[in-house]
């Protein structure tokens, strides 16, 4: 691993292991926009290292505690360890974690390898009950929440420690990184001509979502679409898929969303960016199992993009949502205003200026 002894400052990005590829796409989203500013190196709990390698960075794999037998208190031992022997290496002025709680092993490991600066990038919305006190803000010099959409910049806190700002959406291309219609779907091989519908509704580690995924390709099927199941790299379990439906394995998936006449998708933090930012009619299938409140999320991305919210639990509700997806559709009206979505950048420059490589605004 290159830890560079060059004047650039060195930022370690922490990624946990989630329900899908959030916590990994939103740190990928910060290094691309330190990129030429700082020198950012990985350590991923997400399995997905192959992402993070095709995207130009370099970074360390360390097993989650879900995946292995080790009990909590054991792991972080381990993690501390494993991190540490990254950091010894790495040598970074500043340490960033994306993920809900803090792991002891991390904050022990920053203790004893002395980096000077740490961030926790720390997305909200939860639901009820699950949004407790945290205690370890104050063990942060700052602390980046990732907005919803609508989201401004705004700092809540100035003082340090626990400075904490409120960013603009963060989402892991540029709008000028997506491709458009015709360009999407020669780089995927479809047909010019034709009609497509993709869904992807999350790597099978909260809901079961085999009944509503296959109920939403029959429905999409029988009203003449071509069906693509976008299957994440690390997925746990397929969905069988019916004869005349198409996995698709491509990451970012935003990058050829345009693609596609209609989308489907679980109303994940990232998800709900991307079709605002796409501006492909979407089906949103909010997650009752995920802490952040998905429904509160599906809600506000209607308010600002062309999307419709369906728990599909039903064959009558899963009909009903795709009706009413097709209407939105063939909607020819204009699309709704665009929103600010450069919440990667406002983090990247907040992270900067904490080493002194710019002041804040």
């Amino acid at each position: 691993m290159n830890a560079d002894s060059g004047t650039l400052p060195r930022v370690v990005l922490f990624a946990i292991n989630g329900a899908g590829l959030g916590h990994l796409s939103r740190t990928l989203a910060y290094a691309r926009r330190l990129r030429g500013r700082a020198i950012p190196v990985f350590f991923s709990l997400a399995s997905a290292m192959e992402v993070i390698h095709r995207m130009g960075f370099e970074g360390d794999y360390f097993v989650s505690e879900a995946w292995t037998r080790s009990d909590g208190v054991a792991w972080n031992r381990e993690l501390m360890v494993r991190f540490g022997l990254l950091l010894d290496e790495v040598r970074p002025q500043m340490a960033l974690f994306d993920g809900t709680r803090p792991f002891p092993g991390f904050l022990d490991a920053c203790d004893a390898y002395g980096v000077p600066y740490r961030v926790w990038s720390n997305r909200r919305l939860y639901r009820p009950g699950h949004d407790i006190a945290i205690p370890e803000r104050e063990l942060f010099d700052l602390i980046i929440e990732p907005g919803e959409l609508g989201s401004e910049r705004e700092v809540t806190r100035p003082a340090k420690p626990g400075r904490t700002v409120v960013t603009p959406p963060v989402t892991l291309l540029g709008d000028t990184d997506l491709l458009e219609r015709a360009a999407a779907r020669a780089a995927l091989g479809l047909d010019p001509e034709g009609r497509y519908a993709l869904l992807s509704l999350g790597a099978g580690y909260l809901d079961d979502v085999l009944d509503v995924a296959l109920g939403l390709i029959g429905q999409l099927g029988r009203r003449g679409f071509d069906v693509y199941y976008s299957r994440a790299p690390i997925a746990v379990r397929d969905v069988p898929l019916p004869a005349g439906a198409h996995p698709l394995e491509v990451y970012p998936l935003v990058r050829y969303m345009r693609a596609f006449d209609v989308f489907v998708g679980a109303a994940g933090y990232n998800t709900c960016c991307e079709v605002v930012q796409s501006g492909v009619p979407s089906l949103l299938v909010p997650n009752r199992v995920a802490a952040d409140d998905q429904a509160r999320r599906a809600e506000i991305a209607a308010r600002h993009g062309r999307v419709i919210v369906s728990r599909c639990d039903t064959d009558e509700e899963r009909g009903d949502a795709v009706d009413r997806l097709l209407a939105l559709a063939d909607d020819l009206r204009s699309a709704p205003p665009r929103i600010t979505l450069d919440g990667a950048d406002v983090a990247a420059d907040e992270m900067l200026a904490l080493v002194g490589a710019r002041a804040p605004a």
